[in-house]
This record gives C-alpha cells, structure tokens and sequence, in this order.
C-alpha cells in the first residue's frame, strides 16, 4: 500500500467536510428535549471541537455530557492502579522473557526504526520492556501517529473534552462503562493472542500505519461512510480482528449503550460522546437507536 501522510490526506478529503457529518440530533418517542451524540476519534485534538458545526449549541442546550466512561473514574488512584495492572506484566515477567529470541530479535527491529532503540537499551527496556504485547501495540501507533502529526498534544485530545468541559460549567457527566470493564476490552486478551497481534503489527507496522492515516483522514473529512468502509478494510487486512473480537470490542458495546440511552435521555438531555467507529452501519448506535423509533439525524449547524 503506497504511504499517504497524513497532512495530505487530510487536505485530499477536506472538501468533505460540509458533507460529512459526526453530531446527531435525537429527538421523538416522548422525548421533552432533544439530545446529541458526537462521534469522536482517540487521536483528534480538542481543538477539532470548534470544526464540528452545530456542536457549541448542542453542548449549551444538554444538561448533562456522557462518555464512553466516566472521567472522574479515571482520576480516582485506586483505578489508575488498576489500569496500569492491565498494562504491564506480571512482577518479574518481561517482553524479552515471553517472546521467543526470534520474535523478540523482529521486535528489536522494529523498536530501532520507530524510536530509534530497542530493549537492549537500558532506557527503552524501562520504559517499554514490562509492557504487555497490548499495551506496547498500542503505544507503537501511537508514536508513530505523533510522529507524522508532531503539533498533537496528548494531554488535550477530544475524547476527554467534552467531560472537562461539562464539569467546567457544573454539568453532570457519567458513562456507560466502568474504566475496568474498558481496560478489560482493550487489554484483556490472553498472552498468546496479545503477542500473536504483536506480532502480526511488527511485520505489517507500514500498513498498519497507513491505515491510521486515512482513518484520521477520514474522521476529520467528518465521514462515517469512509470511516466505516475503512473499518471494514481493517477487519480484512493481514491483521483484522475475527467476528468474536469485533462483536467485543464495537458491536455488543453499541448494543448496551443504546439500551441504557433511553433511560439517560428522558432524565436530562444530554450530548453522548463516543468512538466514531461506534455510530456506524447497521449495528452502529445511530441505526440502534432508530430501530427503538428515535428521530436521529445530522446536525448541519
């Protein structure tokens, strides 16, 4: 797959934009006030929020913001110490004492090309060498999405904004999962798939990167129909997530989220703010919540 950056990317789909479309308006079956939900992207930055139209209206008119999961739970020690559980190796296990000589020599490799050492330095072995095979993939296309995008703060990114905010104008916030339920998703695997997946992204890191560009490209042209297109190429790419993978990590959340926005939306209106990749298709939370008689539809300003 021929390498697109991800600058040119966004400026090839920019034009998009004014027909693309993240924020949705959910009004109808008895519901007093209207609520929103706004598609958001891991690595967009909070900034991106002023580029979405019709979104400072919809957060003025909502009482109430609700996320993937709560941010305040995320700030709690006891949670932060259970995260970081789920992302390092037992005490005494390391990457270079689960993975074979030969998956580890493929791994070193990659390590110098993308930060320019491996785990026989000392630091990077701090850093990096008790990761588990989840963690680490994740953190691999992360440098490596920050690389080509050097300006993004990680600290100030959109999946957390929209709580922030809230919070800021003494709004409630909630979410729909417990951040341990979350963790358990993204890093709960056993050993064996984890380093397989590792794998796997160790010998198809360009494609792998690739892939993230035009996702980005796509979310920031204000897209789920790319989105999803995209999604789909991912899930059949040398490394796609099997049918059990995927109703875990998209398909059973969205089907849960839509069962508890009911209840939510007729306490107070509210702006939902999830993954883009969860509004899409027919088992995507839009559709769900059109299948219970909602009115759903775009925001254009």
């Amino acid at each position: 797959m021929k390498r697109i950056g991800t600058t040119i990317a966004l400026v090839v789909l920019a034009a998009s934009v004014a027909h693309g479309q993240i924020l949705y308006k959910i009004s109808g079956k008895g519901l007093k006030e209207a609520s929103y939900i706004i598609g958001t992207y891991h690595l967009a930055p909070a900034s991106y929020a002023d580029s979405v139209p019709g979104l400072r209206q919809a957060m003025a008119d909502c009482r109430q913001v609700y996320g993937e999961v709560d941010i305040m739970d995320a700030i709690k020690p006891e949670n932060k110490a259970k995260v970081e559980a789920m992302q390092y190796l037992p005490e005494g296990k390391t990457l270079a004492s689960v993975l074979t000589s030969e998956q580890l020599g493929k791994l070193n490799g990659l390590l110098r090309e993308v930060v320019g050492k491996d785990l026989n330095n000392e630091a990077v072995a701090a850093q990096m060498g008790r990761l588990t095979p989840a963690a680490l993939s994740s953190s691999l296309t992360l440098i490596a999405y920050m690389k080509e995008t050097p300006n993004l703060d990680p600290t100030k990114l959109l999946d957390g904004y929209f709580q922030q905010e809230a919070l800021a104008q003494g709004k409630k916030v909630g979410g729909f999962e417990t951040l341990e339920f979350q963790m358990d998703v993204l890093y709960g695997a056993p050993l064996e798939d984890q380093i397989k997946a590792l794998m796997c992204l160790v010998e198809n890191f360009q494609e792998t990167v690739d892939m993230s560009e035009l996702v980005a490209a796509a979310y920031f042209g204000q897209s789920l129909e790319d989105l999803e297109d995209l999604t789909a190429e991912e899930s059949d790419g040398a490394c796609g997530s099997s049918p059990e993978e995927e109703d875990k990590l998209i398909y059973n959340r969205n089907a849960n989220w839509a069962k508890a926005m009911p209840k939510i939306m007729a306490a107070d209106p509210t702006l939902f703010a999830v993954g883009a990749a969860h509004l899409c298709g027919e088992k995507g939370v839009l559709a769900l919540l059109k299948e219970q008689g909602y009115t759903v539809e775009p925001v254009k300003k």
